[in-house]
């Protein structure tokens, strides 16, 4: 079997790295080059590639469509608190305009940090209502899968 001379250029980390890897193994340096250039020149190791990709997307399409999907959840969330505080929220007269501002940046400042505190511990508030409020027979658990099954159906 005939063989041939090639001079190439390597970064020298991977030189530096060729060169440990030989010497452990007790092998030379082209030994190493050929079997590495065997095996990404092989008709499998292109289908081998290709089916990590393709299953390395495939997990990322579906943590996408888990995101858009909580996403969904949280807007359409948003949208009917805001419509349910906006019917049952009575107007203000404007000689408490001044007193109900005050009372509005208090509690939005007693908002913030409570977020704060919820977020440096790493906790979900819905997981929190969840787990004090569920039943013996674990209903609201089941109905939640339920639920986002349902959604996850209908694209959500």
């Amino acid at each position: 079997m005939s063989r041939y001379r090639l001079n190439l250029f390597i970064q020298p980390e991977h030189a530096r790295r060729l060169d440990e890897l030989a010497a452990k193994k007790g092998v030379s340096k082209s030994s190493i080059v050929a079997a590495a250039l065997a095996s990404w020149l092989s008709p499998d190791a292109g289908d081998r590639r290709e089916a990590a990709m393709a299953k390395r997307l495939d997990r990322l399409s579906r943590q996408f469509e888990r995101l858009e999907r909580d996403q969904s959840i949280q807007i359409e969330t948003l949208a009917l608190f805001i419509r349910y505080y906006l019917t049952v929220s009575a107007a203000v007269p404007e000689a408490h305009q001044d007193a109900a501002r005050a009372q509005g940046r208090a509690r939005f400042e007693q908002f913030i940090e409570q977020l704060g505190r919820r977020l440096l511990r790493g906790r979900s508030l819905v997981r929190d209502v969840i787990e004090e409020m569920q039943p013996p027979d674990h209903a609201i658990g089941e109905r939640l899968d339920e639920v986002a099954a349902q959604a996850e159906e209908h694209g959500l």
